[in-house]
C-alpha cells in the first residue's frame, strides 16, 4: 500500500480537494487571463507538431532515402514518446514545478524541429519527431497550472479552453504546413515550428507565474521505466499489428511482454512509498470511469480523424470519394476544430450547471450523433459531398470540444491538488492508448474491403463503402460506451460551488 498523504483520503474526502485557485486573489485576473491565453497558445503549438507532418508523408521515403515503412514511424514514434513521456512528465511537474516541466516539454519540441530541420537521412529525423512527441505533455502540465494559478470564478472556462487547443491545432496544422511545404521546402516547415516553440517559452516565461504548489520527494525511475516499457509494448503492438501481422512472434511477443511488465509494475508502484502513480487514486471508481470515459473519446475522436479526410482526397471514381486535394480537404476540416474551441465554453457553463460528468456524457452523445450522420451520409441514396463532411466534422467537434473540457475539470473534481500534473498525465495517456486503438481498429477495417480504382500510374485500392459503415457503427457504438461511463461517474459536492464559468 503506498504511503503517499492521498492514500489517506477516502473516496468521499478525496472527491472535495482543496483548490488552490480560490486562493488566487481577484486582483490577479487580468494578469492570470493573459497566462491562460499564453499556455493556450503553447497548446495549439504542441498540437500542430502531430499534424504538420501528413502533407510529407507519401514523399518521406524520397525526402529522406528511405523505405515507406521506415518512413512510416515518423508518426509512431511520437505517438509513443508523448504517450510515455506525458505521464512522468506530469509527476515530476508534481514535484519540483508545473512551469519548470512545461519549460522543458516546449524545449523538447524546439530542440526537435531544430533537428528534423537539419536532417536529411531517416535516424536523425526520427530522433528530432521523438523529441517533438516529449512536448505533447504540455496540455496535461498547463491545465494543471491553470489550477493553480485562476481565479476560482474562471477556472473552468480556462481549463476548456487548454483542453481544447488540440482541436485548434490540429485543425490548423494540415492546412498550414501543406502551405509551407508547398510554397518554401519541408525544411522550412521544421524552422518555423522551432520558432513557435521557442515564442512559446519566452512568452510562458514572461507571463505565466510558477506554482506555489510542488510535493517534492524522490522521482520513481524504476517506476518510470516500468511504465515506458509496458506503454511502448502495448502502443507499438498496437499501431504495427496491421502491418507486421496480428500473429506474429513481433507482435505475440509485444503484447506478452506488456502483460508481463504491467503486472510486475503495478505490485512494485503498490508498495513503494513514493509511486510514479497513485493506483488508490487511479483505480477509485470516479477517476477509473473517467479515464475509461477517456480512452472512448481518444478512439472516436481520432477515428474522425482518419476516415473524412481519405474520403475527401479519394477521387471521385472510388467508393464515397470526393476528388479534393490535400489543402482544399484540410480546409473542409478545419472548422471543426474551431467549433472544438467554442464549444469548450459551452461545456464550462453545463459543467457549472449541472456537473462535469453531464458535460462528459452529452459531449459523447453529441460525437454519437456525428457519426450517426456520417452513417446516413453513407448508406444513403445521394452521393458523397464535402459539404456533409462540414457539418459532420462541426457536429463532432462540438461533442469533442465538450467532452475533452470536461475531462480534466473531472479528473480535478475527484485528484488532491498537490496530484493534478500526475493525474492529467495519466488521463492524457489513456486518450493516447484510445487512438492507438483508432489506428489499429479503423486501418484494419478500412484494408480489409478495398476497390481498385484507375488512377494515373495504374490501378489504386480505396476503401469501399462498406468498410466505412462498419468503421463508422464501431465508432458509433465506442461513443455510446463512453457516455455510459461518463454517466455512471458518482456525482462530485465540487458541482455546488459558485463557480461562473462564463
Amino acid at each position: 500500500m503506498t504511503n503517499r498523504k492521498s492514500s489517506e483520503l477516502t473516496e468521499h474526502t478525496t472527491s472535495i480537494p482543496a483548490m488552490s485557485s480560490a486562493a488566487v486573489p481577484e486582483g490577479s485576473s487580468t494578469n492570470s487571463r493573459l497566462a491562460v491565453a499564453v499556455l493556450c497558445a503553447a497548446g495549439i503549438v504542441v498540437a500542430l507538431m502531430q499534424t504538420i507532418i501528413v502533407p510529407l508523408i507519401p514523399e518521406l521515403p524520397t525526402l529522406l532515402n528511405t523505405t515507406p515503412t521506415n518512413a512510416a514511424w515518423a508518426l509512431t514514434i511520437t505517438l509513443l514518446t508523448g504517450a510515455v513521456v506525458t505521464p512522468i512528465s506530469g509527476r515530476l511537474g508534481d514535484m519540483v514545478g508545473k512551469r519548470r516541466m512545461l519549460l522543458a516539454c516546449l524545449a523538447a519540441v524546439a530542440v526537435g524541429s531544430l533537428v528534423c530541420a537539419l536532417s536529411s537521412s531517416l535516424i536523425p529525423f526520427l530522433i528530432g519527431r521523438g523529441l517533438q512527441g516529449m512536448g505533447i505533455g504540455t496540455v496535461a502540465l498547463g491545465i494543471s497550472l491553470i489550477r493553480d494559478i485562476v481565479p476560482i470564478h474562471r477556472l473552468g472556462s480556462s481549463i476548456g479552453a487548454m483542453s481544447a487547443s488540440l482541436g485548434v491545432g490540429g485543425s490548423l496544422g494540415l492546412p498550414f504546413a501543406a502551405a509551407i511545404a508547398q510554397h518554401l521546402s519541408w525544411h522550412a516547415l521544421f524552422w518555423v515550428s522551432a520558432g513557435f516553440a521557442v515564442a512559446a517559452m519566452a512568452a510562458v516565461l514572461a507571463t505565466v507565474p510558477a506554482s506555489a504548489t510542488a510535493t517534492g520527494g524522490r522521482f520513481d525511475a524504476i517506476g518510470a521505466l516500468g511504465l515506458s516499457v509496458f506503454l511502448v509494448c502495448i502502443l507499438l503492438a498496437l499501431s504495427k499489428g496491421h502491418a507486421w501481422g496480428w500473429t506474429s512472434p513481433t507482435v505475440l511477443g509485444l503484447f506478452a511482454g506488456f502483460v508481463v511488465v504491467a503486472v510486475l509494475w503495478w505490485q512494485y508502484e503498490r508498495r513503494h512509498p513514493n509511486a510514479l502513480i497513485d493506483l488508490q487514486i487511479n483505480v477509485r471508481r470516479p477517476v477509473l470511469l473517467t479515464n475509461i470515459a477517456s480512452m472512448a473519446a481518444g478512439f472516436v475522436f481520432y477515428a474522425m480523424q482518419m476516415m473524412p479526410i481519405q474520403v475527401l482526397m479519394a477521387p471521385e471514381s472510388a467508393p464515397a470519394g470526393t476528388g479534393l486535394s490535400m489543402v482544399q480537404a484540410a480546409l473542409v476540416l478545419m472548422p471543426g476544430g474551431l467549433v472544438m474551441f467554442a464549444f469548450s465554453y459551452v461545456s464550462a457553463w453545463m459543467s457549472r450547471q449541472f456537473g462535469a460528468r453531464i458535460s462528459l456524457g452529452l459531449g459523447s452523445l453529441i460525437i454519437g450523433l456525428g457519426y450517426a450522420i456520417f452513417l446516413v451520409m453513407l448508406v444513403g441514396p445521394w452521393a458523397t459531398s464535402w459539404i456533409w463532411l462540414i457539418w459532420i466534422n462541426a457536429v463532432v467537434g462540438a461533442g469533442l470540444g465538450i467532452a475533452y473540457a470536461a475531462m480534466p475539470s473531472l479528473i480535478m473534481e475527484w485528484v488532491p491538488v498537490t496530484q493534478t500534473g500526475e493525474a492529467n498525465g495519466v488521463n492524457s495517456t489513456m486518450r493516447s492508448i484510445g487512438t492507438s486503438l483508432a489506428t489499429a481498429v479503423v486501418a484494419m477495417i478500412l484494408s480489409a474491403s478495398i476497390a481498385m480504382v484507375d488512377g494515373p500510374s495504374g490501378p489504386l485500392p480505396f476503401p469501399t463503402v462498406d468498410a466505412y459503415v462498419w468503421a463508422t457503427i464501431i465508432s458509433l457504438v465506442v461513443s455510446v460506451l463512453a457516455a455510459g461511463a461518463a454517466f455512471s461517474v458518482p456525482r462530485s459536492e465540487l458541482v455546488d460551488d459558485p463557480v461562473d464559468c462564463n
